[in-house]
């Protein structure tokens, strides 16, 4: 990119003496002004922010990104849902209702690279924030906008959940056992995967303005994500007419493939062929004939058998434990494993050994413990992770070091009560 798309405030972020030799991050000098909140946005955020991004948190003075009160779970009390998509940013409490606060941030959107938004539709319109308004000053930003069903269509001005995607795009429909009736997912996964597809589209962005030269408007929708979710099973319905139904913690084409009880507890096991299953039949369960059986020599024959074939490796798998199992099929080439309860991950090697988890100095907990970012990039590594902010704990710092605004100028728009700071407060999360 252009010298002039990476132009950065060398006071706005001092590194640590370590942290100078390091190698710059992918998006070193990238500007990210967020006025996004709860999760889809936060977590694309923070995902430009662990490639080196320099990212504006825009909360509401009182009470701050919604998720500062989804507590408990909590530590320090800060909620650990906003601990979880918010490390590596800089928070600046302003009051976006306030006409001084809206030219704030005009003027922060002059000096941003992108913006990312997940407000109702016309929302920052009426507020002289939009992107029509905003690329007449800054023809370079490109602007995100994350909602529930895009800025277009029947639905555009209705409001979007991760739970109402999940069911309104079918995934719940497939999610869970003929008894259970429909589930969610364990984590928001829509809202979660919409933000990594915002992520990818402004990284696509910034690479197209290197030949442009020019911004542009981004429409994420979390419907249209959970909908892209669907993959084989959309294809499937697409092009042969096949409906699945739901299979619990089976594989709609592949067989065997899921949980099976050992005398202890329940391990997985992930057949993906038919070399495997026969390396099962001979190496793992001393069945070798299984593998000749019409009903379950090929794929195609197990997923019409698949109820049987579950029924006979069940009372097979029910004789040892699932230790045994899990070495003897690794043994045999077939992916296995233990299912994990949290403290089980956190202790595993592999996850220990992968540096999975962050830790952070925090001025309210003391450390906190952050999950690491699945990004390795060798040349360009993500930047060491801060610690989630305090509510309004950079407003000084921004506003001073990228706007200009005096010691004084801030005093009086903190009297004011369009920019909060934890000097002067009140910012402080409820």
């Amino acid at each position: 990119m252009s010298e002039a798309a990476f132009e950065t405030s060398e006071a706005v972020f001092e590194p640590s003496e370590a942290e100078s030799t390091m190698p710059k991050p992918a998006l070193d000098g990238i500007k990210v002004l967020d006025l996004s909140r709860v999760l889809a946005g936060p977590s694309c955020t923070m995902t430009l922010a662990d490639l080196g991004a320099e990212v504006w948190k825009i909360e509401h003075p009182q009470s701050g990104d919604d998720t500062r009160s989804w507590r408990p779970p909590e530590a320090g009390g800060e909620s650990t849902y906003y601990l979880s998509t918010n490390r590596n940013k800089r928070s600046v409490a302003i009051d976006l209702k306030s006409p001084a606060g809206q030219d704030i941030v005009r003027r922060l959107a002059d000096k941003a690279d992108v913006l990312t938004e997940n407000m109702r539709r016309g929302t920052l319109e009426r507020l002289g924030l939009g992107w029509d308004v905003l690329r007449q000053s800054n023809p370079r930003l490109i602007y995100c906008a994350i909602s529930g069903y895009g800025r277009s269509g029947p639905r555009a001005d209705d409001p979007g959940y991760d739970v109402l995607a999940q069911a309104e795009s079918g995934l719940m429909s497939i999610t869970g056992t003929p008894d259970s009736g429909p589930l969610k997912h364990g984590v928001a996964i829509v809202d979660l995967v919409t933000g990594l597809n915002a992520t990818q589209a402004i990284l696509a962005a910034l690479v197209a303005r290197q030949r442009t030269g020019q911004g542009q408007f981004i429409d994420i929708a979390l419907l249209d994500s959970a909908v892209a979710l669907l993959a084989n099973v959309g294809s499937g319905y697409l092009n042969a007419g096949s409906t699945p139904k739901r299979g619990g913690n089976g594989h709609p084409t592949v067989v065997p493939y899921g949980t099976f009880e050992a005398s202890d507890t329940i391990f997985v096991l992930g057949c993906g062929n038919d070399r495997q299953f026969r390396a099962i039949c001979r190496d793992v369960i001393g069945q070798p004939q299984l593998a000749d059986d019409p009903h379950y020599r090929r794929n195609q024959d197990r997923q019409q058998h698949r109820d049987a074939l579950a029924a006979l490796l069940t009372d097979i798998f029910r004789q040892k434990t699932a230790a045994h199992w899990i070495e003897a099929l690794k043994a045999a080439g077939v992916p296995a494993g233990i299912v994990r309860n949290l403290g089980e991950v956190f202790a595993a090697p592999e996850v220990v050994e992968r540096h999975l988890v962050n830790r952070a100095p925090h001025p309210t907990i003391g450390e906190v413990a952050m999950l690491a970012s699945p990004l390795r990039l060798q040349g360009t590594p993500p930047r060491q992770p801060t610690a989630p902010p305090l509510l309004g704990q950079h407003t000084r710092a921004v506003l001073g070091d990228v706007l200009g605004f005096t010691p004084q100028e801030l005093d009086r728009l903190v009297a004011d009560h369009v920019v909060a700071d934890l000097e002067r407060g009140p910012a402080r999360q409820i």
